[in-house]
């Protein structure tokens, strides 16, 4: 349900852009579509991640100057932005803490040697930033309907792609099951 709820206003933005060919709607659309999952997050879980609350507030400002001056050119940046800031705070935990952001999210489920946290947080802080660099290339170089496609299915597989990848390294760390029983 969450990843739903977390995926929604983006579809609802494709949708409306599938219908209308018209990205400032789209864009007006996703403002409150955001507003509101965040609301309903809010609400059932009483707690907004920091990414969410940037995520919300780069919406709101990049979505809020496309509507008011007519401008797509905004809201092509936030895809980038959030990325780029996502790979600086992965790479900001390198250095700041004991653990990386991406042990700290997985730790729990998974035990690794501490240089292949640092290795899987980099690997996260190069996919960032380069989903952010890809978002710009595909924004300026192709016309809008193909960035709206990018946009959602492009970055998604791009993710999921980089996901199963990064299974697929850790579980070459992952203690085998004889390992294990013999514990």
């Amino acid at each position: 349900m969450k990843l739903l709820i977390d995926f929604l206003p983006i579809v609802i933005f494709f949708i409306v852009y599938k219908m209308t060919g018209d990205l400032i709607l789209a864009t007006a659309v996703l403002i409150p579509a955001t507003m509101l999952q965040m609301a309903y997050t809010w609400v059932t879980t009483k707690k907004i991640e920091k990414m969410q609350l940037i995520t919300l507030v780069l919406v709101v400002v990049l979505g809020g100057l496309t509507v008011a001056l007519q401008d797509g050119q905004f809201i092509k940046w936030k895809p980038t932005i959030v990325n780029w800031l996502f790979g600086l705070g992965f790479l900001g935990s390198q250095f700041i803490g004991k653990k990386t952001v991406v042990q700290r999210l997985m730790e729990k489920g998974v035990q690794l040697p501490h240089r292949i946290w640092r290795q899987l947080n980099l690997a996260w802080v190069a996919f960032f930033a380069a989903m952010g660099t890809i978002n710009l290339y595909v924004a300026f170089n192709f016309d809008e309907a193909t960035w709206v496609d990018f946009k959602l299915f492009g970055m998604l597989g791009l993710t999921f792609v980089f996901i199963i990848a990064q299974g697929l390294y850790m579980s070459r760390y992952m203690p085998k099951d004889s390992e294990t029983e013999d514990k």
